[in-house]
């Protein structure tokens, strides 16, 4: 979604108040975020939390 979007891990940090090293290990499967992280993706890319994280998405 973000790459799509020609957004960098730095700037969707920034925007989410995380690091990019946190994007990064969200987008590698190493890092699970927290219920209010995972909200505030959702709100940034207007989609439901399940869309992002269902593995068929």
């Amino acid at each position: 979604m973000r790459a799509a979007r020609g957004i960098s891990q730095a700037e969707l940090g920034q925007e989410l108040g995380v690091s990019r090293q946190t994007i990064n290990s969200i987008e590698a499967g190493r890092y699970l975020p927290s219920l209010p992280l995972a909200l505030a993706l959702g709100r940034f890319f207007g989609v439901a939390v399940e869309e992002m994280f269902h593995e068929d998405a």
